[in-house]
């Protein structure tokens, strides 16, 4: 039996928990599969972008569990998880999805909401009289 081996990516308020291992490629994302969870196809390319750049795309099975955020946050989040467990299983692989950026967590989040604004930076409309 291959070794399991487990990452977490995040992105916004998701978080992804991934679990890879050699196998068939088999792709589970919540119990269901990528493309019936994600129903955005640039989401979907998104997640299995590491695995097209490192050439594996059949060669492993998947199991993602995501919760938080929106699908575009989660789609993020699956595919960080997906490059640091391949990192993780095969060390030769960081070079090449460090140069796509995949390795990188996008640290941008939501702003705050603040007192005396509509918005987060939006004021209300000024009246003269």
């Amino acid at each position: 039996m291959a070794e399991l081996i487990h990452a977490i990516g995040s992105r916004k308020r998701a978080t992804a928990r991934v679990w890879i291992r050699e196998g068939k490629g088999l792709f589970f994302v919540n119990g269901r599969a990528p493309d019936k969870y994600l129903t955005r196809k640039d989401l979907l390319q998104k997640i299995l972008k590491p695995l097209e750049v490192t050439g594996i795309k059949n060669k492993i099975d998947i199991k993602v569990k995501v919760e938080g955020g929106g699908i575009s946050g989660q789609a993020d989040a699956i595919s960080l998880g997906i490059a640091k467990a391949l990192v993780e299983m095969n060390p030769e692989f960081k070079d090449i999805l460090k140069d796509y950026g995949l390795l990188t967590r996008d640290p941008r989040e939501k702003e705050r909401m603040k007192y005396g604004k509509a918005k987060r930076r939006r004021s209300f409309q000024w009246t003269k009289r």
